[in-house]
């Protein structure tokens, strides 16, 4: 099945690839895009109101550091984090006081056409108490946009990331001493055609992730290269628009996913791969609300027998509601496989669902709140994992330069079955100040 998707999804990319670059002919040849009298209008546009995280705000927007054709954002968050349970544990847990700071340096093209963004930035983390749990990170990455025509483009991007898998993360490792440390890297090329009633859709992703080994207490290695692999995806979609503000849509996405670690008998590669199939579609109902909601068929093979095979019911759905212009509504919702580093299992499904409240209590003062919800089903065992997190937090805009937010975030953890993991639960109060220039 992966080879019929695979073609779909290259079909559909290519001819959409195709029509980004024959669009700039089709502008010469005939002084207007090649088609009917509906070419020029964007059916696709979902725009008739602006969300309150989107919201410009002049007044309190850095201003950016003027470099030629560019504009220069530095950027530098120093927090605060009381932590009651760093390690994430279902007993004896261990609270902390964590200082962060975040440094960042963002570059922006200032053209009327196209567009370039690059980034460099790092945290350094560090612990009153727990100075094994100490990290840095570092990060950098760029994407941009090349604007063929007003109603096509070309996307491009990629980044890297040297972190630490979180604590709390279900796959890590729960006897480790330290973090275990995480790089990843990804890039990925797109297009975008639309042309009156039609949108064609096209994406290329490519995905590493590389853990290094940890240690236990004993000094024991824990060893870690059998959740090394990259993933690579091939994405093509088709958008039918029945009216300007509505669209249904059909996109075929594969994968294949390729462990480091080669097939032995006690540790097998568990290189596999899967297709998703969606049936949806976007809409906005006038300024009240704008979505995507989509449902089909998801799918991942195995190529060893030790692993079981994976199908059955996919979705997603992206919702935005706005009550009034200082309130947004956010829900969304997903069905998806997802790779798992347990012993003898090859992937579970993920559910996920989410509610969330943005509210500008003044032009300077933006409150929120989010609970989310979360459970996967692992196959080929008898686990299943449900987690629940609520965040409600507020952010406070001094001026243009400096800023101040916290948050208050809960985590609770339960896993059930014969091979369930430990449940625990994590509560955090973070309040961070904010400078830009």
């Amino acid at each position: 099945m992966f080879r019929v998707l695979k073609h779909v999804a290259v079909t559909v990319s290519a001819g959409s690839l195709a029509l980004v670059c024959g669009a700039a002919v089709a502008q010469t040849a005939s002084g207007s895009l090649a088609g009917a009298r509906d070419a020029s209008v964007d059916n696709f546009s979902r725009n008739r109101n602006t969300s309150v995280a989107q919201r410009s705000r002049p007044d309190y927007e850095a201003p950016g550091i003027r470099a030629g054709a560019f504009l220069v954002y530095p950027r530098l968050e120093l927090s605060g984090e009381r932590n009651d349970n760093i390690y994430a544990t279902s007993a004896n847990e261990v609270d902390d006081t964590i200082l962060h700071v975040r440094p960042e340096l963002a570059f922006e093209s200032d053209w009327s056409q196209n567009f370039l963004t690059a980034y460099v930035r790092g945290a350094l983390n560090r612990y009153s108490d727990n100075e094994d749990e100490n990290t840095e990170e570092f990060g950098v990455g760029g994407s941009g946009r090349i604007d063929v025509t007003r109603l096509s483009n070309l996307g491009f991007g990629a980044d890297y990331n040297s972190s630490f898998e979180p604590r709390t993360a279900p796959s890590a490792p729960r006897n480790a001493v330290e973090p275990t440390p995480l790089k990843t890297a990804q890039a990925y090329i797109s297009g975008s055609r639309s042309a009156g009633y039609l949108k064609l859709t096209g994406r290329a992703d490519w995905r590493s992730f590389d853990y290094e080994d940890g240690r236990t207490g004993l000094g024991t290695v824990i060893d870690q290269d059998a959740r090394d692999r990259e993933v690579v995806s091939l994405s093509g979609r088709i958008d039918l628009a029945v009216s300007p503000d509505t669209a249904f849509f059909f996109q075929a996405t594969g994968n294949d996913r390729t462990y480091d670690i080669g097939s032995t008998v006690l540790v097998p590669a568990r290189n596999s791969k899967g297709s998703e199939y969606l049936f949806g579609a976007n809409f906005e109902l006038g300024a009240v609300a704008r979505g995507e909601i989509a449902a089909g068929y998801i799918e991942q093979s195995f190529d060893e027998a030790a692993f079981d095979d994976v199908e059955g019911f996919g979705a997603r759905a992206q919702l935005e509601w706005f009550p009034s212009e200082l309130t947004t509504v956010n829900v969304a919702a997903g069905r998806t496989i997802e790779d798992t580093p347990v012993v003898g299992v090859g992937a579970f499904v993920s559910n996920t669902a989410s509610l969330g409240i943005d509210h500008e209590l003044l032009r300077n003062v933006i409150l929120n709140a989010r609970v989310t919800w979360g459970r996967d089903e692992y196959e080929g065992i008898d686990r299943e994992d449900t987690r629940t997190g609520l965040n409600i937090g507020g952010t406070y805009l001094i001026n243009r330069n400096f800023g101040v937010n916290a948050t208050l975030s809960s985590i609770d953890t339960k896993s059930e079955g014969a091979n369930r993991d430990q449940d625990f639960t994590v509560n955090k109060l973070i309040v961070a100040l904010v400078s830009q220039f």
